[in-house]
């Protein structure tokens, strides 16, 4: 019954098709044992976290933040110890100073590759704004290229999975480090498990025990039970604008994992010697504590809007990845609309939505960092926040959008429901 109220309240407000409307009150309701699975995710989560606060004795004083050199800045270091506390790892380096998730694996992959290195990912080839920092291509000023690191790949199995037999034979002896993307990021297949990270790092492990294993976990943080420091990944980073800011962290990045190997990457975000002693956090302590502490309800949102929104495109004859009643292992949601101009209509649409700048009108643009033009869905009260939601896709067939994030699921609903009719007015959806 709260399913089908809602559905229902959201249909007079976004002023629905009738047909339309019926099948977002079907497809609440068939989402309610994908939302209870969700639930008993986010709690497990939630208290974990609240135990690392609780345990390190987080005190009010703690949140005050400080400037200049940032040293002796005892809530910052506080703060990186609960984030080793959460994300099952001996360090943590949780700084401002990190302006997006690809700067943080940026410093990871500087930090511990040296000349002669070689980088070897083995999940496809990385999220289209890494390529320019490792060198694929014609690269950028300053990639590992130009500093003397190879890289290769092991291309994804026909049906989007880790190839281990071809991961296996593809280490060789200049291989220091392999890359896990743990997020689908712009590309049509499955996001990896954490169970599945764990065993391509076994199977890393145990041809070349030296091999470093080093984890992208953008937009996985909190989708599961456990995160992959818990089954050993060597080194991970991430993004405080998407899930572990739970929507407050106004900027910042983190690294999680072997304490040496974070001393390293520290060192690439300020200098050699200096390392992760200083970074003031200027203000926004208590923000990045707080959102750490609301994450793992707010991905909970975000996951069970990104069900229902693969429930209502199922029933309106759409493919979705993952389909509504799979297990979710990062925030995405991947739509096939079939064309530019649903595409383009579906964006526009759920940015009418949106909290912040709904009388915006996105338009695909030429974004540094992709190979297509991109179009970007975003009322976001932080300027990429891809924990807030979004909608984006580059523009080239079969044309998928990615849905991520949304900071509570009733908005996240709004949002998809927006883009849909958007589709219905311009005559791309029959309902």
């Amino acid at each position: 019954m709260i399913a089908e109220g809602l559905a229902k309240s959201l249909a007079s407000t976004v002023n629905l098709h009738p047909a339309l409307a019926g099948l977002a009150g079907k497809a609440a309701s068939r989402c309610r044992p994908a939302w209870d699975r969700i639930e008993d995710i986010a709690a497990a989560n939630q208290l974990r976290v609240l135990t690392a606060f609780r345990e390190e004795r987080v005190a009010d004083s703690d949140l005050a933040g400080s400037t200049g050199y940032g040293y002796g800045d005892v809530g910052r270091d506080k703060l990186d110890r609960i984030f080793a506390r959460v994300f099952g790892t001996e360090a943590a380096l949780v700084r401002p100073q990190f302006v997006s998730g690809t700067h943080a694996l940026a410093a990871m992959l500087f930090g511990v590759l040296r000349p002669g290195d070689e980088l070897l990912a083995i999940t496809g080839t990385p999220y289209d704004t890494l390529l320019p920092v490792i060198g694929v291509g014609e690269g950028a000023s300053g990639s590992l290229r130009e500093f003397g690191v190879t890289y290769r790949e092991v291309p994804l199995t026909a049906d989007g999975r880790p190839d281990e037999a071809a991961i296996a034979a593809a280490l060789r002896p200049e291989t220091r480090a392999v890359l896990i993307q743990r997020s689908r990021g712009y590309a049509w297949r499955p996001s990896l498990a954490v169970e599945g990270i764990g065993r391509l790092i076994a199977l890393v492990k145990a041809a070349r025990p030296d091999v470093l294993c080093l984890v992208d976990n953008c937009y996985g943080e909190f989708t599961e039970k456990r995160e992959p420091g818990h089954v050993g990944a060597d080194l991970l980073a991430g993004s405080l604008i998407k899930n572990p800011g739970g929507g407050l962290a106004p900027t910042g990045g983190y690294l999680a994992g072997r304490a040496e190997l974070v001393e390293k990457a520290a060192a690439r975000l300020t200098a050699p010697g200096i390392g992760g002693h200083v970074g003031p956090t200027m203000g926004v302590l208590r923000l990045m504590y707080e959102g750490l502490f609301l994450a793992p309800h707010v991905v909970g949102q975000a996951l069970e809007g990104a069900a229902f929104a693969a429930a209502l495109l199922e029933q309106a004859g759409m493919e979705t990845s993952p389909r509504w009643d799979e297990p979710r292992t990062d925030l995405i949601q991947a739509l096939r609309l079939g064309s530019a101009d649903a595409l383009v209509a579906f964006c526009q649409g759920l940015q009418k939505f949106s909290p912040v700048d709904s009388a915006a009108r996105p338009e695909p643009w030429d974004m540094p960092g992709y190979s297509h033009p991109v179009i970007m869905a975003a009322g976001a009260f932080t300027q990429g926040s891809s924990i807030e939601l979004s909608a984006d896709a580059p523009l080239r067939p079969p044309y998928d959008v990615y849905v991520q994030g949304g900071l509570t699921r009733e908005a996240v609903m709004a949002g998809v429901l927006g883009g849909l009719q958007e589709m219905v007015d311009r005559g791309l959806l029959k309902v």
